[in-house]
């Protein structure tokens, strides 16, 4: 039998930990689990089948990967239904940074901003 990957966490080192949690359950419709007194602090984010981990960054800023390298999400999430998440998403003023549409790589996607700078896409291969 082979081995198979099953899921994925996104990990998100924060210097707010609470404040992003917040707004991740405020704007993005997450749940929050506190697990702040545990050996390494940290909060889990649920939303459907997803999960982004929160951890603290002991004063220190969040890069996003595109000031780090040029280009890039720090995350992806697969989805479908894009049109009424997008609209969700953008009801709750979320910062909207690519509008819904196809890219040259065969996704039909979104791009928004947290309240750390990170870019996050939801998309789905379209070919």
């Amino acid at each position: 039998m082979k081995n198979l990957l099953l899921e994925s966490h996104c990990i998100f080192p924060t210097s707010d930990i609470v404040k992003t949690a917040n707004f991740y359950e405020q704007k993005m419709g997450f749940n929050a689990v506190s697990y702040l007194d545990a050996k390494e602090p940290h909060i889990c984010l649920y939303r459907d089948t997803t999960e982004i981990i929160l951890t603290k960054t002991n004063g220190q800023n969040v890069i996003p990967n595109r000031v780090l390298y040029g280009y890039g999400y720090d995350a992806y999430f697969i989805t479908k239904n894009q049109e009424e998440l997008y609209e969700e998403l953008s009801n709750s003023n979320v910062k909207i940074v690519r509008k819904l549409g196809d890219t040259d790589y065969n996704n039909k996607e979104f791009v928004i901003e947290d309240i750390d700078g990170r870019w996050i896409a939801f998309g789905i291969k379209i070919k």
